[in-house]
């Protein structure tokens, strides 16, 4: 079960708590790994971790000449398409919506938004002239049910919505799927910030009682990976402890 071997995953975002997470769990399955993202020296301990079948690729998803560099790149160096696409790179410029510059909309669509599709486009090529394909882009709880001070990061992940179902549709009859994984609060450097007294309320509106963990948003992308999730497609799987039953 749950084999990728023979398999080549691109992991976009690969260096923080989620990504690093979805990149062990894709390689523990036998897939060869891409991992990208703009931390080199982190890019660095993620591939020894690893060890072997990885390769790394620097890349700044703001940059248009450098995400429509990137697909290409890897497929010089393995040889061949990548069979799966992680989607997990993505940034916020948090603020209320009155104040929200131009340029704060503008980089976090730029990263979250038009990257993702851009690498969709890119990939599905070769996914479609070999008749199989995963793609899968991570949104977030907040795609689904708004939060306050991230107008832009919400609509950016609410629209992955809107582009992986589509996708989905486009893609179904070559046997390519394209799914969302959608994550609640899971721990991170960011959520390790938070003052005690304010976590304590944020683990009390959830269900289960506590934040998640990366490695189990990793565990549902390696099931969306795999053959065994094969008639699964234009889904959002929704990791968030019950904080919204949607």
């Amino acid at each position: 079960m749950f084999n990728l071997q023979d398999k080549i995953a691109l992991v976009t975002g690969a260096t923080g708590a989620i990504g690093w997470q979805i990149a062990k769990a894709l390689h523990k399955m036998g897939a060869t790994l891409a991992i990208s993202g703009t931390q080199v020296e982190q890019l660095n301990n993620l591939a020894h971790d690893l060890g072997d079948r990885v390769a790394m690729f620097a890349c700044n998803l703001s940059s248009y000449e450098a995400v429509e560099e990137l697909v290409p790149n890897i497929e010089r160096v393995f040889g061949r398409g990548i069979d799966i696409l992680v989607n997990n790179a993505g940034i916020n410029r948090d603020g209320l919506l009155v104040r929200m510059s131009d340029e704060s909309w503008h980089d976090v669509m730029t990263v979250n938004l038009e990257a993702p599709f851009r690498m969709m486009r890119a990939v599905a090529k070769s996914m479609m002239r070999n008749r199989w394909g995963r793609i899968i882009n991570i949104s977030s709880i907040v795609g689904a049910t708004g939060n306050p001070g991230q107008a832009n990061y919400a609509a950016s992940k609410s629209a992955l919505f809107g582009l992986s179902k589509s996708a989905a549709a486009e893609l179904a009859t070559r046997n390519i799927t394209v799914n969302c994984v959608a994550p609640g609060f899971i721990e991170s450097p960011m959520t390790d910030r938070i003052p005690e007294s304010a976590r304590s309320r944020m683990e009390s509106s959830i269900p289960m009682g506590r934040i998640g963990t990366p490695q189990e948003v990793a565990a549902a992308v390696a099931f969306l990976a795999s053959e065994e999730a094969s008639y699964i497609t234009g889904h959002v799987l929704h990791v968030n402890g019950g904080m919204a039953m949607i």
